[in-house]
């Protein structure tokens, strides 16, 4: 571009044009030289078995990328995993947000691998946002001191929409840790919605966190969590809320007197503790190894493994029907049709989804 400056009536003045501006692509560079080698499923399987993180860290997100092709190669490193999965305890946390779950979690894992020893892998589900889809995953950077420990595993992964705030993919990264070495599994829950369903359906103690002035005993028995925790703690149990919490507590045994008994036949338990100052984290570690003792002695441990493989069957196939559905080419073209005659009072939400699930019904007898 030429400059006025340079016109002969500004005498004196001269602007060079500069220097030209390089490409912002380093012409050195061989993109090729640094592209990572595929591993195949019999080494992936293999540094999983040996406890290499790295190898283990991959294979989670091979489990959670949603590319077909990922998904066959991850169905298969979790079939060669699954014969040296099943030999650790599985505890789920949850609890409303603002209780501590995170900050509860670094000391609960610090205290028991120092007193148990072991190792610890650690599931934290962070929530999507429901507008840019995206999470901060954050988790760890409350974990201090497990962040730093060489006998944990955290690993935290978006809800990325899954019914509950649970990632649909936890249940395999639970094989994969547990076939990785991991004697013990954490999972923390985003804690709303149905999270707490999704999560007790795949841990073998579930333990909620609550903390002081949450309402009455009318209001903890109108909330359905409190039927399926297996133990109640109290946090933040220090200072001028000591009161308070002891109070909270009370409440709260109260409200269970109103529940029927558990299908382990453990009444659940209510304690208090504060996970900042890390008083009482041993009597609630106490109460949870006793529970562990008392439903491996009556039988409810495996026949409660059981059930839940059995509904992870049932899950597995409700999520592979739903998007063979979704995935199917005709259905596909006519759900945008489908979804204007709704918008246009054409036809109802119900007559719309029916007429749907009849042209993929006609479909699948066509091809037999």
């Amino acid at each position: 571009m030429e400059h006025p400056e340079n016109s002969s009536e500004y005498a004196g003045l001269q602007v060079n044009s500069g220097v030209a501006q390089p490409s912002i692509i380093n012409p050195y560079l061989k993109r090729n030289k640094f592209r990572r080698r595929e591993m195949s499923v019999g080494e992936m399987v293999e540094g999983i078995v040996k406890g290499d993180i790295t190898i283990l860290s991959q294979a989670v997100t091979l489990v959670e990328s949603v590319n077909p092709d990922h998904q066959a190669r991850a169905q298969e490193v979790i079939d060669k995993c699954l014969p040296y999965s099943g030999h650790s305890v599985r505890i789920g946390i949850s609890g409303v947000p603002g209780a501590g779950k995170s900050t509860s979690i670094d000391e609960f894992g610090i205290h028991l691998l120092r007193e148990k020893g072991g190792r610890l892998a650690v599931l934290a589900i962070d929530p999507s946002s429901e507008r840019t889809k995206g999470s901060i995953l954050g988790d760890k950077t409350r974990m201090e001191k497990l962040s730093v420990h060489p006998d944990s595993f955290i690993r935290p992964s978006p809800s990325a929409g899954s019914l509950g705030g649970v990632a649909r993919k936890t249940r395999e990264t639970i094989i994969l840790c547990e076939a990785a070495g991991f004697d013990k599994i954490f999972v923390e829950t985003v804690g709303v919605g149905q999270s707490e369903t999704a999560c007790h359906s795949m841990v073998d103690f579930f333990l909620l966190i609550q903390v002081a002035g949450t309402g009455d005993e009318l209001q903890g028995i109108k909330r359905g969590i409190m039927e399926i925790s297996d133990g109640i703690v109290i946090n933040k149990c220090d200072g001028d809320n000591v009161d308070r919490c002891h109070m909270a507590a009370t409440n709260f045994r109260n409200a269970l007197h109103f529940f029927p008994m558990p299908e382990s036949g453990w009444t659940p338990r209510v304690l208090c503790y504060s996970g900042f100052y890390g008083t009482g984290v041993k009597e609630v570690w106490d109460m949870i190894y006793e529970y562990f003792d008392f439903v491996r002695h009556n039988g409810y441990f495996d026949y409660r493994r059981n059930e839940q493989s059995k509904y992870w069957m049932y899950e597995t196939i409700n999520e592979q029907l739903r998007l063979n559905f979704y995935n199917n080419p005709l259905i596909r073209e006519q759900l945008m049709q489908a979804e204007a005659s709704v918008l246009e009072g054409r036809k109802t939400s119900f007559v719309a989804a029916g007429d749907l699930l009849d042209l993929y019904y006609s479909q699948l007898t066509d091809r037999k």
